[in-house]
């Protein structure tokens, strides 16, 4: 690593030094595009209520890429924090660790759902996570998939053609998506759930590799991209975070998965298939540098905010359940690190 970025311990001494880290002053986050929206929320509230802190920079990388820049280094060239929709990889934990970032303090934020949306007009209400998966899958139960319409799915389906704008493969959403949906709908394969066993890398080909001759399309980071195709092309459907169903309720109707509708409550107690959690991730070598970090954090896990008319809770993030709301308020004011090796 660079000498000058050496420092990272005596910043969390909270010492001023004179390195070129205290060039940049601004709090800088990367990551996920579902995250985004409450993160820029977020990030308004602190820059309004401490001013000579500026406004923290929120950039939509998606959680994969964002994890790539987070773990590239300490100093003021890379970011300070990290907005996932999903928790940190093994991998990424041991990126950062060759790259001298060790001391990472983990907070969920809140929980989300992986919505499935189309035009209200589309003659679809309910799927199964079998049925979605044989729809997007590659190679359906190591099989070619040559499905077109959702009626060679099931003859229950209207013959309108599959076309489904997703998430990339740099997206914390594309990772939970194959996690949650596609590899339930795949073990609903005996078959497959004796491969995850005898070929974990075959298992993960065939049970999340997403079909590539259009019936699956990646639309990148931008998920209010997605909700204007959906707009204009009735009969496609869009893979996106709650919020962006949520705030478009008035054009798209969110899909039925496994007869669970994707509502605040049922994710919220996660008995709707897609739910998950979110998170930030804290560069805790950063903190004593930037001090919008602390406020940041701080405002992410205020109770208020998830309150009757808790600005959060009115953009669509869902409130976690009360002990790992404190647990994540008291992180944010101790940053322990998290245990590194207790990821997967």
């Amino acid at each position: 690593m660079n000498q000058k970025f050496t420092y990272a311990a005596t910043l969390l001494a909270a010492v001023s030094l004179p390195t070129a880290a205290e060039a940049r002053t601004q709090m800088r986050a990367v990551g996920s595009s579902t995250v985004y929206p409450f993160a820029k929320a977020v990030a308004e509230r602190v820059a309004r209520a401490n001013p000579r802190l500026g406004t923290p920079i929120i950039e939509s990388t998606g959680t994969g890429a964002g994890m790539k820049l987070f773990c590239a280094g300490v100093g003021e060239r890379f970011p300070d924090v990290e907005d996932a929709s999903r928790r940190m990889k093994a991998s990424e934990a041991k990126l950062c660790a060759a790259n001298g970032v060790t001391k990472i303090t983990e907070i969920q934020v809140g929980i989300d759902g992986i919505a499935f949306a189309t035009a209200k007009n589309t003659p679809l209400q309910n799927l199964t996570t079998r049925e979605i998966y044989m729809a997007l899958a590659k190679t359906p139960f190591g099989k070619p998939n040559r499905a077109k319409t959702w009626k060679d799915i099931s003859a229950k389906y209207p013959a309108i053609p599959i076309r489904v704008y997703g998430p990339p493969p740099t997206s914390g959403t594309r990772d939970a998506l194959g996690e949650l949906i596609m590899s339930a709908g795949c073990e609903s394969n005996p078959g497959m759930t004796a491969l995850k066993k005898s070929d974990e890398s075959k298992y993960k080909a065939v049970c999340t590799g997403m079909r590539e001759d259009g019936g699956f399309i990646e639309a990148g980071e931008n998920d209010n991209l997605i909700v204007q195709k959906l707009e204009a092309n009735a009969g496609t459907i869009g893979i996106f975070g709650y919020s962006y169903l949520e705030e478009n309720a008035d054009k798209l109707k969110g899909l039925q998965i496994n007869g669970v509708s994707p509502t605040y409550q049922a994710i919220s107690s996660f008995k709707y298939p897609g739910a998950r959690p979110l998170y930030v991730y804290v560069k805790n070598a950063h903190v004593g540098a930037i001090p919008a970090v602390r406020a940041f954090i701080a405002e992410f896990t205020k109770e208020s905010a998830f309150g009757a008319n808790g600005y959060l809770l009115r953009a669509g993030l869902i409130a976690a359940p009360n002990a790992i709301r404190a647990r994540s308020q008291a992180a944010a004011r101790t940053l322990v690190p998290l245990n590194l090796a207790s990821l997967k």
